[in-house]
């Protein structure tokens, strides 16, 4: 397995994922920092605040129905799925602003929840009760939507606004069609096979398992494919803000379990620009991995994406549907990652979008230290 450990090998390896990006337009991220062990109401508040500085709401009219998208891939509580306190703050917060419908839902990894034309195992609904989503949303006057509970059928076809590496249509829920706007409500973990979990990766969530099966198994184009999902025509047409209450960080292993930072200050961050988001996100994550996560808990044992993730890929597919597609299964490279222009993701996104943004970082607390707003926009530099 090649491990590609430099700029200089990105840019020698040839790959279409790993060219340069130029510089794109100016964007900007509205954040908070909140002290380590704030309360339930605070971090209410504080969603609140950040929601409002990212966007002026001029996209939402009387009566429309806002589909929330948290990353609720377990039944594992934050870090490892969205926390509870994001839908709360954003369902009321719609409400407040005029929302008719505010709808909270997703589909669960397909190590949990499965479903094909025969047969359907696992419950979304179930993890979502476990890890405190079902009842946040409830609480919050929202309503919940479970794809798999529509059944197969309930999915369409939707094609990229790029040209892309999907051979198939992207299967999206139909719940999509029947919403004004999305609002996507990641968490910031690393992931065993991606390097990181962020807004970008949480767009797995929306595929039916046949799509999913294809981002596996066509594995040499597996980061473009993720990226590529969010490159859905209703999805572009729809999504209006990404936030993460990043207080926790799930600094190792990932999706569903890790080490857990629990830095002070933490961050709760916004924008409407996913890659934006992103950006912060991914250099929350490098923070925390490098000046929060003890040294034992960064080896290839508890941290294996440094290693070997197109092996644990391929007996991921193997393991899901069967020794046929794992024969037909594809690995990728290793890449490791310290910065947007280095990380495969966000490189492929901002190659898709017009280049990598110039990042404003918006301090809505007035407490973001000075070394850490160095640091997220250092890490946030093509």
């Amino acid at each position: 397995m090649k491990v590609l450990r430099s700029r200089q090998d990105l840019a020698a390896s040839g790959s279409p994922r790993f060219r340069p990006v130029p510089a794109g337009a100016a964007e900007s991220v509205a954040l908070a920092a909140i002290t380590r062990g704030a309360g339930a109401e605070e971090v209410v508040s504080w969603v609140c605040r950040v929601a409002e500085a990212a966007t002026d709401f001029s996209w939402l009219s009387q009566g429309d129905a806002v589909f929330l998208k948290p990353a609720g891939n377990s039944a594992r509580r934050y870090p490892a799925t969205t926390s509870p306190l994001a839908i709360r703050a954003l369902a009321g917060l719609l409400r407040e602003q005029g929302a008719g419908r505010v709808i909270v839902g997703d589909k669960s990894g397909v190590q949990y929840v499965y479903q094909d034309e025969k047969r359907q195992r696992g419950s979304t609904r179930q993890n979502f009760m476990a890890n405190g989503l079902q009842q946040a949303a409830l609480e919050a006057g929202a309503e919940t939507h479970y794809f798999e509970e529509a059944g197969y059928d309930a999915y369409f076809g939707d094609r990229t606004e790029h040209p892309g590496h999907w051979r198939g249509p992207l299967m999206l829920p139909n719940i999509l069609t029947q919403v004004d706007h999305v609002v996507l409500l990641p968490r910031v973990s690393r992931h065993v096979l991606a390097g990181s979990t962020l807004g970008l990766k949480a767009a797995v969530g929306w595929l039916r398992d046949d799509s999913r099966l294809e981002l596996h198994r066509d594995a040499k184009s597996f980061v473009q494919k993720i990226v590529e999902i969010n490159d859905a025509l209703t999805l572009r047409q729809k999504l209006r803000l990404v936030l993460s209450v990043a207080t926790q960080v799930q600094t190792t292993f990932g999706p569903d379990r890790g080490y857990v930072a629990a830095p002070d200050p933490g961050l709760i961050f916004a924008s409407p620009s996913l890659l934006a988001h992103d950006m912060v996100a991914l250099g929350w994550l490098c923070w925390n991995r490098e000046y929060q996560t003890p040294a034992r808990w960064l080896s290839w044992a508890t941290d294996p994406y440094q290693s070997f993730p197109g092996a644990i890929n391929r007996g991921f597919v193997g393991y899901i549907w069967g020794v046929r597609e794992l024969l037909k299964a594809e690995t990728y490279d290793t890449v490791p990652f310290d910065s947007a222009g280095t990380d495969p993701q966000l490189s492929w996104a901002a190659h898709l979008w017009g280049g990598m943004p110039r990042l404003e970082l918006n301090d809505v607390s007035a407490s973001l230290p000075d070394h850490l707003r160095s640091y997220l926009l250092e890490k946030g530099a093509s």
